[in-house]
């Protein structure tokens, strides 16, 4: 495995409140603290509404918290830049005018890079998302589950130490997710970015991170940090372990308690 490249990241006493006038506040997030490591894979769960995607997207600098901060670190202490994050959303969100290496190339393309540098980078992270031979198709001429990979593509071409995923399979068959999560698994194992990775499926996080975050409902706070001791080798065998069960029992009761 990669030795952590990943940068750290510090949530502290966050919180957030959207207000519209005439409406009731919605509380979304609330006193939150969290810390991942450089490099570590954490998987944030909750039920549907309760501020996952809220936490994500302040992280991701793409909204801001009320109270509190969130700070991003390198391994030698200094703020990350802000081209050091790489967002996957649930939905692809390509170019349909553009094809495959045009849509991992833009990222490269809006900072400014050489044309021969962004198609070299481009093809070579469409290579390791299994795409080689789909690089001058069309996004119209793509799966549901090549459409994420390119998204995936994208968002690694540009070397990110931290990788935000929002539901990113969450619309794809089971076959295809759990070839997507067998995927992820080994580009992290391969980069030594650190990844916050939110999901509804208790399965699949479980597979992918060395520890899970659940949430209460709105407004979100922690109600389980559960470091997942599976070890780092993991293939689809594991999905019959009856460690793998255990795993997933213990998340379920935190979610079943959080709902009560």
């Amino acid at each position: 495995m990669c030795a952590p490249t990943g940068v750290e990241v510090r949530v502290s006493r966050v919180s957030r409140t959207f207000r519209t006038p005439g409406q009731p506040d919605v509380p979304a997030v609330e006193s939150l603290d969290l810390v991942a490591a450089p490099g570590e894979f954490v998987a944030i769960l909750g039920p549907s509404g309760c501020g996952k995607s809220t936490l994500l997207r302040m992280i991701a600098r793409l909204d801001r918290p009320d109270t509190g901060s969130i700070d991003l670190r390198d391994a030698a202490g200094a703020a990350a830049p802000r081209d050091a994050l790489a967002y996957v959303f649930q939905d692809a969100h390509l170019l349909p005018w553009r094809d495959v290496l045009g849509n991992v190339a833009l990222p490269l393309e809006l900072q400014g890079r050489a044309a021969g540098e962004r198609r070299d980078a481009a093809l070579r992270a469409i290579e390791r998302v299994g795409l080689a031979d789909a690089a001058g198709r069309h996004p119209a001429q793509l799966s549901g589950g090549m459409r994420m990979r390119v998204s995936l593509a994208r968002a690694l071409v540009t070397g990110p130490r931290l990788l935000l995923l929002d539901e990113p399979f969450a619309a794809l068959d089971e076959i295809t997710r759990q070839e997507l999560d067998d995927q992820l698994r080994a580009l992290w194992a391969d980069t030594g970015a650190t990844v916050l990775f939110v999901t509804h499926s208790i399965a699949e996080a479980v597979f992918l991170a060395e520890r899970a975050i659940v949430l209460t409902p709105r407004p979100a706070r922690i109600l389980l940090d559960h470091p997942v001791d599976l070890g780092r080798a993991r293939d689809a065998a594991l999905r019959g372990d009856p460690r793998f069960a255990r795993e997933t029992r213990v998340l379920y009761e935190a979610l079943r308690r959080g709902a009560r």
